[in-house]
């Protein structure tokens, strides 16, 4: 699996990349499946991220919406005219006008293919990804709005977690002990403290970091 981050509030990399207030990332869960899970609050920022970082919009199959907050679903128009013909996975709590033909309302804890699951809509706001891998689960959230331990706990019916990547809002350093791996992007309220409690398992995130994991 491989995490490519996109959108992001700051740089992992320079190079003609931006950064903006936001979130989103591609999951590259195998060669032929290709997830954009959010799309950042501006279209014209995305679009030019990835197409510094060499992403075609025509090769990505599926996008996953975690919520409806603008700084996440912002860019999905201008996406959506570069390449409409995708599967869209979306909570309940999103609508929005003209959704592909092929659009998924994900209401609870789902499997969406062998290995990728969505902890479904907690507490009535946010959903996040879960994909297998050979470490163990690891988990792609927007802002981590729900509480992170109902979100570790609904993605542990899939196995067991390795690591987080994305918004993690005001979640506690605590609520994350255990984790081999935590990338902590976009709206976390906490950065400097997971990283200092947590030096081995953290990442930095930004725009063109990429995590793999074989």
């Amino acid at each position: 699996m491989k995490i490519a981050i996109v959108y992001d509030n700051t740089l992992f990399k320079q190079a003609g990349l931006r950064a903006d207030w936001g979130f989103s990332a591609l999951v590259e869960v195998s060669p032929g499946r290709r997830i954009l899970f959010d799309t950042g609050a501006n279209g014209e920022i995305l679009l030019n991220n990835m197409a510094v970082l060499g992403i075609d919009p025509n090769d990505i199959h599926e996008i996953f919406i975690s919520h409806a907050h603008f700084d996440h679903v912002g860019g999905l128009g201008a996406f959506l005219e570069k390449n409409s013909h995708v599967k869209l996975w979306i909570p309940p709590s999103f609508r929005v006008a003209n959704n592909p033909k092929d659009t998924v309302v994900i209401t609870g804890p789902y499997e969406m293919g062998e290995g990728i699951y969505s902890t479904g809509e907690l507490e009535g706001i946010e959903q996040s990804m879960v994909v297998n891998t050979s470490r163990g689960l690891v988990i792609i959230a927007g802002c981590s709005h729900p509480r992170m331990e109902n979100i570790l706990e609904t993605a542990s019916q899939f196995g067991e977690i390795y690591g987080i990547v994305g918004g993690l809002h005001g979640t506690q350093p605590k609520s994350l002990k255990g984790l081999g791996l935590i990338c902590a992007t976009h709206c976390t309220q906490r950065i400097s403290d997971i990283k200092k409690q947590f030096p081995e398992a953290y990442r930095k995130g930004g725009v063109g970091r990429v995590i793999e994991i074989q």
